[in-house]
């Protein structure tokens, strides 16, 4: 058996990705826009929404940038974003000279706490006298959040919503796709996703006007004259027509590809739910959540014992871990002050001695020492705690924080098989002590 990895994207069965990339190459066409890009965005338009308009840009993170600068967002602003995400939500946000605003996650979808959201606002509104410039909600782990009650709080205070579905493409809500709720969406094709570019994203618009915008601004901000005139900072951020082409093909294999996630995850359910100190990590039974399970998550009890985990953290990693493809800055220490339990790092390298790729989950933002730069003042209330530093806000419940520690995900991509997944399931039982 090879190595097993955590997401892969499939290409599609009839190799339409070859063909769309050869016609891009035969009509010269090997630049930031063309035919592929235009269809591509209309294969968009047609999945998510056909009242929608869609920009296809060269990564998910560019796609939340021109959002905020779309939304308004500038130096001295602040934007709520759910703590519990990976750094892209809110790397932005610092890009623009403004403040993030972390708020922590619910129990239920590990998503943002619409509760805490309020309690954020209100917050912010009495003490710099301004609401916050947007809302960033993350679809973690390809997980719906509760999006009415955001929607509705955020309607109430007139603040825009940035959907981040950039790990939930083709999750829905009551039907609806995530990324069609708020202001804006955004959305992810990287290697990982649950279909590929290779690399690239796009963001989903309100309307022709706002889709106007962001495709100017996406574009180098060139003004309609014969030769390059600039009265505004732009980005160069279209997606390849190369790129696109792929995108093309990957986009009639999108629903093969949910259904495998979601299959592999009721295998997880399956075969897991009699081993003690196990938990699959699965959508409320509502019925009104419809994840597509990119990624399948667990969480390992604090007491379970995993064979090698007095061994844990004890080396400092001096290669990459979780496909980046060896650019890695090596640590200085093998701890940190906030970091997975020790049974759930002895299970991350007994599945990687097994040809098996895990990883632990996102570690919250606000616990990221990029955001807790200069003096740092925490405030507790009953529930919740507001630390403050120089480089952001945060409004903490514990819930994210609870979960990275006991966390992990294991492989759901479209090459995992059933038997893979058996064996993973074995693995981890003859881990355990």
């Amino acid at each position: 058996m090879g190595r097993i990895y955590l997401c892969l994207a499939h290409m599609s069965e009839a190799g339409l990705e070859q063909k769309y990339i050869k016609e891009a190459f035969d009509t010269n066409w090997v630049v930031p826009l063309g035919p592929n890009v235009n269809a591509f965005e209309k294969d968009l338009e047609d999945y998510v929404d056909q009242n929608k308009r869609v920009v296809a840009l060269s990564a998910g993170t560019a796609a939340v940038h021109l959002a905020l600068i779309a939304c308004g967002v500038g130096p001295g602003d602040e934007v709520i974003v759910q703590s519990f995400t990976f750094c892209a939500s809110s790397h932005p946000v610092t890009y623009l000279g403004a403040t993030p605003v972390f708020v922590d996650s619910e129990r239920e979808t590990w998503n943002m706490d619409p509760d805490l959201l309020e309690v954020a606002i209100k917050d912010r509104i009495a003490k710099t006298g301004k609401k916050p410039k947007a809302i960033v909600p993350v679809a973690l782990y390809g997980m719906p959040y509760q999006i009415e009650r955001i929607m509705e709080i955020a309607d109430r205070y007139e603040i825009p919503v940035i959907e981040d579905a950039a790990e939930g493409f083709g999750s829905r809500y009551k039907g609806q796709v995530l990324g069609t709720f708020g202001e804006y969406g955004v959305l992810s094709f990287n290697g990982n996703k649950m279909i590929t570019t290779s690399g690239g994203g796009a963001l989903i618009c309100p309307d022709k006007d706002a889709w106007q915008k962001v495709m100017w601004l996406a574009t180098q901000a060139r003004e309609s004259y014969p030769y390059y005139h600039h009265e505004a900072i732009g980005y160069n951020y279209r997606m390849s027509n190369i790129c696109a082409g792929i995108g093309r093909g990957q986009m009639t294999v999108l629903d093969d590809h949910i259904r495998h996630h979601q299959h592999v995850q009721g295998l997880y359910e399956e075969l897991l739910a009699g081993v003690d100190g196990i938990t699959v990590h699965r959508q409320p039974a509502t019925g009104d959540y419809d994840s597509n399970y990119w990624l399948c998550t667990i969480t390992l009890d604090e007491h379970l014992k995993v064979k090698g985990q007095e061994d844990a953290y004890k080396t400092i990693i001096t290669g990459a871990v979780g496909g980046a493809a060896g650019v890695i800055h090596t640590a200085s220490t093998a701890l940190t002050d906030c970091q997975p339990n020790d049974n759930v790092e002895a299970l991350r390298v007994a599945l990687d001695k097994a040809g098996i790729e895990a990883r632990p989950v996102w570690k919250p933002m606000h616990k990221q020492p990029v955001y807790l730069r200069g003096k740092k003042e925490e405030v507790r209330c009953n529930t919740y705690s507001v630390v403050t530093s120089e480089s952001s806000v945060a409004y903490i419940n514990g819930v994210s924080e609870e979960i990275f520690k006991v966390g992990m995900c294991l492989p759901s991509g479209p090459y995992v098989s059933d038997e893979d997944v058996k064996y993973i399931v074995e693995t981890i039982k003859s881990a355990i002590v």
